[in-house]
């Protein structure tokens, strides 16, 4: 399984938020910061924002800073907003065409265990 760089942009953008939380910080610096594009970063800020992860403030003295403190935001709801299910096969997600696949409890397994790692995980333990 392989995550792609919206996982890994998406991370590295909330952990940047949470050393800087309860402060705003504009999109332009995280990005700066970061190394990401700043329209790509603008692409999931979107996203983090659309689900309720982060807020974000306009005007001059505007910018983005998470919804709730980094030490109640899993990683795993980062992930999966950025990503969608973290679902390893279609067998897991219960999408297998052939649901009695000899092979799906593997998937069932190992879907359960990354999300437990994931969502094992505070965002504040990033920092």
């Amino acid at each position: 399984m392989k995550f792609s760089t919206r996982a890994e942009y998406g991370l590295k953008a909330m952990t940047n938020l949470a050393k800087s939380f309860p402060e705003k910080k504009s999109l332009f610096l995280i990005s700066k910061e970061e190394g990401i594009s700043a329209k790509y970063l603008e692409q999931l800020m979107a996203t983090l924002k659309k689900n309720k992860l982060i807020r974000s403030y306009k005007g001059k003295n505007g910018g983005y800073v998470l919804f709730k403190k980094p030490d109640l935001t899993k990683v795993g709801e980062i992930v999966e907003i950025l990503e969608g299910s973290i679902a390893p096969m279609k067998c897991d997600q219960h999408q297998c065409p052939i649901c009695r696949c000899s092979s799906r409890i593997v998937w069932d397994k190992l879907g359960k265990q990354i999300r437990k790692t994931l969502y094992g995980i505070k965002l504040s333990e990033l920092i």
